[in-house]
């Protein structure tokens, strides 16, 4: 099985995470985004909240991770963005196809 990346990172609106999700795309960043809502609950300024969010899961390959998070830094809403990087394993077939969509 071929290694991959699948960057999860969250907004507050569908709209800026299809921003992010085309930029990374046009700029060959990511081969290929997710976009689903979710409902989150957190810590914010000393109490918890509830909050509808929306996850980008952005899939790439190892070595472009750094320039992504630069460009997810630079473009996000958010003052403090949540940008995770997961190590998945991947059919050899889709692994071609991201090498070749990342040219």
């Amino acid at each position: 099985m071929a290694k991959v990346c699948m960057i999860y990172i969250t907004f507050s609106s569908r709209k800026e995470a299809k921003r992010i999700a085309k930029i990374l795309i046009s700029k060959k960043i990511a081969a290929c985004c997710n976009v689903f809502p979710i409902e989150s609950v957190y810590w914010w300024k000393g109490k918890i909240e509830n909050g509808k969010e929306f996850v980008l899961i952005a899939k790439t390959l190892s070595k472009k991770v750094k320039q992504l998070k630069e460009i997810v830094k630079k473009e996000h809403p958010y003052t403090i963005p949540f940008i995770g990087v997961l190590n998945a394993e991947v059919n050899e077939e889709y692994f071609e196809w991201m090498k070749e969509s990342l040219k």
